[in-house]
């Protein structure tokens, strides 16, 4: 490879990231240092930026640097004043989410919430076509979704041939996306525009999601499922879920997060459940997936590689990020 393409290829790799997101001094670290350890089992190529607010405390803010994440303060966001009550209470803050549109050091990346795994390498998905908004379509059939028409009828975007969408009611509702995952572009007029709409936006039950679904509506493309498992589709929509093919799961469902899982709640008992919870633990509780273990291991394997190199490309090879 040329030093033209090797300077290529490190400045691609430092324009792509993945990011995530934590608020307060509660256990979703537990989750966001499960992530930072599945994505580097996945030998991502690119780091995991944590977008914390001014509630997470220091203790927390090196546990997540201890483990290679990048951690970025921002400010929160908050919807209307006095609107708050028609969102779930803990949603509302994750309008805070859309100062990640704000990073604009990075080309791309892809969104994960702190309850997601990454079980398989989704490096490629940073290849799909610019300018489009990619995440997983959504299901409507759970009783969080009981205020919507969509449930009342009967009607679900995973299976729209089912009950089909009432001709009277006009036509079918846009295609809605889980937030939970998305690939994305920051932008600092998308970001200026994301700001200003959520002002005079009220908010919904779904809070940020409903709110960035229908922003996006005009660019969002639908991606497979294997790319954020909503568990509720394992028991909703089975012959839409290639299980053994996928690559991301979204913790989700109530009584799922592995760092809490008792197994009491409804369909947590399922054997598929339980494998996914352990194959979740068996990542967080690796030694060898800690950061500097893996560094430490990871120099050993390129330390002859490493001195056979010209002083100039060791230089190169030290600049590109850390694998999250």
């Amino acid at each position: 490879m040329s030093p033209s393409a090797k300077m290529e290829l490190i400045d691609s790799l430092n324009k792509r990231a993945y990011v995530t997101f934590l608020a307060g001094n509660g256990d979703y670290v537990k989750g966001v240092v499960g992530l930072a350890k599945g994505l580097r089992k996945t030998k991502t190529a690119y780091p995991l930026v944590v977008a914390v607010l001014p509630d997470v405390p220091e203790e927390h803010r090196q546990i997540l640097e201890s483990q290679g994440c990048i951690v970025r303060e921002i400010e929160p966001v908050y919807p209307p004043e006095n609107q708050t009550q028609f969102a779930m209470a803990y949603y509302v803050i994750n309008y805070s989410k859309l100062r990640i549109w704000e990073f604009v050091e990075y080309e791309k990346m892809i969104y994960l919430d702190g309850d997601i795994q990454v079980f398989e390498n989704i490096d490629h998905l940073f290849d799909s076509p610019s300018g489009y908004l990619y995440a997983v379509m959504d299901c409507f059939c759970e009783q969080t979704w009981s205020y919507s028409p969509q449930y009342k009828i009967g009607y679900c975007q995973q299976c729209p041939e089912r009950v089909q969408w009432p001709k009277e009611m006009g036509l079918p509702p846009p295609l809605y996306f889980n937030a939970g995952m998305f690939l994305f572009e920051p932008n600092l007029l998308t970001y200026d525009d994301l700001l200003e709409t959520v002002k005079v936006t009220p908010p919904t039950l779904f809070a940020e999601q409903d709110f960035l679904n229908k922003f996006f509506k005009d660019v969002y493309k639908p991606i497979p499922p294997v790319y954020n498992l909503v568990l509720a589709m394992l028991w909703r929509h089975p012959e839409n879920v290639e299980f053994e093919k996928v690559k991301v799961v979204h913790y989700c469902a109530a009584g799922a997060k592995p760092w809490r899982y008792t197994g009491k709640e409804e369909n947590m008992d399922r054997e598929d459940i339980k494998m996914l919870v352990k194959k979740w633990w068996d990542i967080y509780e690796d030694e060898s997936l800690d950061y500097k273990n893996a560094m430490a291991a990871d120099q050993e394997k390129l330390g002859p590689i490493i001195a056979a190199l010209t002083e100039e490309e060791v230089v190169h090879q030290r600049s590109a990020p850390s694998a999250a």
